[in-house]
C-alpha cells in the first residue's frame, strides 16, 4: 500500500487485510443501533471493521452525533474506524474535514475526468495534513431501484491506465472502481451476469498497492462476495446485505414491544447478521 501515517484507522485496518490475505466490511450505520450492532459483532468476533456514515447523518443528527459514533467506534476492544461515504456536496465535504473522521469517501465521479482529478487532488492535500485517508470512484457505479437497463457500461467502467493516471495525480489511498456494480437492485441475472471480472483484475493490476473497495452489493451473494478477494477488494461494503433482518424484526414489532426491549432485540438480530458475514464471508473475523 502506499505510504501513509500508521496512526489512522482506516489506512492501518486495511493495510492489515492486505497482508493478511482477508477483508474489513464497511457497515453503512444510520442510528445508533447500526452503531452499537457492529462494534459488539466486531468484539464478538475479534474483527477489525469500519462504521460508515452518511452526509445525511451530520444533517439529519449533526455533527455532535458523529462524534459519538467515533468516541464509541474508537473505545472499542477491537479496530474500528469511521468512515464517511459519497460526499458529494463542496459544504458537507468542508463540514466533514474539521469532524474526527478517520477517513472520507470524496464522489466527485459525475464530473469530467480532468475536474475529478483536480478536485480530489485538492481534497487530498488538505485531509491527509488533518490525518484523514480518502476514497474516491473513478468510472461511474451508476444504478438505482430498477437497475441499469437503459446506461451503456462501456461509457463508464473503469480503465486500467486511467485508474493509475488517477491515483499518481490524485494522490487517493483508496479506489472504489467501476466494473459492473450497481447501487440498489440489480437487473435481470444480477450481479453476475453485470460484473466484469477480467476488467476488475486489470484494474488491480494497474494498481496493485492500492486496496479496491466493493460498492453495488445488494443481492451478491456470499460465494461472489469471497471471490472479490481475488482482486483486491478489500473495503466491502455491506447495507442491507447485514440490516434487512434488523428492519423486518424492527417493523414486525414496532408497537408490539416496548421501546426499550425493541431496541436491545433489534440489536442482537442486527450484530448476528454481521457476524455472519465476519465469519463466513469476509475472513476477517479472529484477525485482532
Amino acid at each position: 500500500m502506499a505510504s501513509f501515517p500508521q496512526n489512522n484507522r482506516t489506512f492501518q485496518i486495511l493495510d492489515d487485510a492486505s497482508k493478511g490475505g482477508y477483508s474489513v466490511g464497511a457497515y453503512n450505520c444510520y442510528n445508533d443501533d447500526g452503531v452499537i450492532a457492529v462494534i459488539r459483532a466486531a468484539e464478538k468476533c475479534g474483527s477489525p471493521a469500519i462504521i460508515q456514515i452518511f452526509p445525511w447523518t451530520i444533517k439529519f443528527q449533526g455533527p455532535h452525533f458523529v462524534s459519538y459514533v467515533v468516541g464509541a467506534a474508537h473505545a472499542a476492544s477491537v479496530p474500528i474506524a469511521v468512515h464517511l461515504d459519497h460526499c458529494i456536496e463542496p459544504e458537507d465535504i468542508k463540514i466533514a474535514l474539521d469532524l474526527p473522521f478517520d477517513s472520507i469517501m470524496i464522489d466527485a465521479s459525475t464530473l469530467e475526468p480532468e475536474e475529478n482529478i483536480r478536485k480530489c487532488r485538492e481534497i487530498v492535500q488538505i485531509a491527509n495534513a488533518k490525518g484523514i485517508v480518502i476514497e474516491a470512484e473513478m468510472g461511474r457505479i451508476e444504478g438505482g431501484e430498477d437497475g441499469l437497463p437503459t446506461v451503456d457500461m462501456d461509457t463508464i467502467l473503469t480503465q486500467p491506465d486511467l485508474a493509475k493516471e488517477f491515483v499518481e495525480r490524485t494522490g487517493v489511498q483508496f479506489l472504489a472502481p467501476a466494473f459492473g456494480n450497481i447501487h440498489g437492485k440489480y437487473g435481470p441475472g444480477g450481479p453476475e451476469a453485470s460484473w466484469r471480472f477480467p476488467l476488475l483484475m486489470d484494474v488491480h493490476r494497474a494498481i496493485p498497492q492500492i486496496p479496491l473497495v466493493l460498492h453495488g452489493t445488494h443481492e451478491v451473494s456470499d460465494e461472489l462476495f469471497r471471490e472479490t478477494r481475488k482482486y483486491g477488494m478489500l473495503k466491502v461494503n455491506l447495507n442491507r446485505t447485514v440490516r434487512d433482518e434488523y428492519t423486518d424484526f424492527v417493523a414486525q414489532n414496532a408497537g408490539k414491544l416496548e421501546l426499550t426491549i425493541l431496541k436491545m432485540r433489534g440489536v442482537e438480530v442486527y450484530a448476528q447478521s454481521i457476524e455472519r458475514v465476519m465469519r463466513e464471508v469476509l475472513g476477517s473475523a479472529g484477525k485482532v
